[in-house]
């Protein structure tokens, strides 16, 4: 009876096995995921024992169970997006791109004010606030990836070609700006940068820049400017005074004050936040830090569980610490670009390198935020920052990013499709054209029209 029982149980290679079937795709970002997930843990357990003493009488453990929740949800997100064949997305991106422009609009208007910027919206049912931001820049690449395959033939041309990709992305970057400036530039810049290996003309793209660095320009201007102008007064004017000279300018005296800040003032005159990380980051040293949980500053840093996160994982992990947090989002970028170069359809190429590019640009910015090498802004590291409605959003696109990958072995013949619904693009090669990835990127190839697993109809 007891034999029977034993050898009914799964074994250690038949667990792996099932594993290695469920989930697909590239092997190395799954990895990525779930390493990334329990730093997560250990990082935002040791960073919210503050946020716990003010908010739930030192009761730590609530942060770490809804980190948990939030993981749990985010895999559960990848799992289900990974298997679903990314073709889909094609039919879908010209409906959650159309959606995105009234939610933004809505956020901008009737959104929750924090920082006298709306970016989030709160839902009734599950009372959770979402930043609207996340789901139009997953909706917004998803569309130009769409766009820039269908436009391969006609992709130099000025008004069929060109045109056709920017406005998308200038309506929704200038919807996003008006509440984070940073957020909308991160995303103008990835847009570009798909762009560019999307085979748009070159001198289009430098007309793009050239016009978007003339706000950016006023911007600094006006900091210098203004700067220049109370300089002399600077021993009479009282900090609130400082203050009080922007609230009148809305979002923007923010991001006057933060590029004065960021230009003039001295390290013991930096803003608080700077003060601080740079501080962690000196408490970390080079080799072990201070160790796990350990932290000093993340009782005075603010937002040490999301911004400044990473200032956190260099105290307790050290230099050494950070540079591994660095190479395995570079290693994530690198799989990414190797999805891009396999996949054999246009569409399912461009959506791996854009949310790539996306996610590790975001978190490039977040640890260039936290030693101080750019003015401070509100962008979270991809996975490891206290979970949100960002972490949720961020899953979704690696759950997408992995659909590609697992239709890319499918089609080279490593996988065996499961079942009718998730039939892999490759069934479809009779009704459409393949284009390689040496086509997309070499200009001097001709690409086909249409450049997606979705027929033409």
């Amino acid at each position: 009876m007891s034999d029977t029982l034993f050898s009914q149980m799964p074994t250690v290679q038949g667990m792996r096995s099932q594993l290695a079937l469920r989930t697909r795709g590239d092997k190395y970002i799954w990895a990525i995921v779930v390493l990334l997930a329990l730093i997560s843990v250990l990082v935002v357990y040791s960073a919210t024992g503050s946020l716990a003493y003010k908010m739930n009488k030192g009761n730590n453990e609530i942060y770490l169970f809804k980190q948990l929740a939030f993981m749990l949800v985010g895999l559960v997100f990848i799992y289900f997006l990974h298997r679903v064949n990314y073709s889909i997305y094609i039919r879908i991106a010209w409906i959650l791109f159309l959606t995105a422009i009234p939610f933004l609009i809505y956020t901008y208007f009737f959104g929750a004010k924090i920082n006298e910027g709306s970016r989030w919206v709160k839902l009734p049912i599950i009372n959770m606030t979402v930043q609207t931001s996340d789901y139009a820049r997953l909706a917004l690449f998803m569309y130009i990836s769409r766009v820039l395959s269908r436009k391969q033939e006609v992709i130099k041309d000025f008004k069929q070609g060109y045109l056709p990709v920017i406005i998308p992305v200038a309506i929704i970057c200038m919807l996003i700006a008006p509440a984070n400036l940073s957020t909308a530039l991160l995303t103008g810049a990835t847009s570009l940068l798909l762009m560019f290996i999307g085979r748009v003309s070159t001198k289009h793209i430098l007309l793009t820049i050239l016009i978007a660095a003339i706000p950016v320009g006023l911007l600094i201007s006006v900091a210098v400017l203004t700067h220049n102008k109370t300089k002399q007064d600077t021993e009479t004017v009282t900090e609130t005074e400082k203050k009080g000279k922007y609230e009148g300018m809305g979002r923007v005296g923010t991001w006057v004050k933060r590029v004065q800040d960021f230009i003039y003032l001295k390290n013991d005159e930096m803003p608080y936040q700077v003060q601080q990380s740079k501080i962690a980051i000196a408490n970390g040293g080079i080799i072990v830090g201070l160790g796990p949980g350990n932290s000093r500053q993340r009782n005075f840093l603010p937002h040490c569980y999301s911004d400044f996160i990473f200032a956190i994982i260099i105290e307790e992990y050290g230099l050494l610490g950070g540079a591994f947090i660095m190479f395995v989002y570079l290693v994530f970028l690198f799989r990414g670009i190797r999805i891009f170069r396999k996949c054999p359809y246009a569409f399912g190429a461009f959506l791996a390198l854009g949310l790539s590019f996306t996610l590790v640009i975001q978190a490039l910015a977040n640890m260039a935020v936290s030693v101080n090498i750019v003015p401070v802004t509100g962008v979270t590291l991809p996975l490891v920052s206290m979970g949100g409605s960002s972490f949720l959003f961020t899953c979704m696109s690696i759950g997408i990013i992995l659909s590609v990958a697992r239709n890319v072995e499918i089609t080279e013949g490593k996988a065996e499709p499961e079942s009718v619904l998730n039939e892999p693009a490759a069934q479809t090669q009779d009704n459409v054209a393949a284009v390689s990835s040496d086509n997309v990127i070499n200009t001097g190839n001709k690409v086909t029209a249409s450049a997606s697993p979705i027929p033409n109809k």
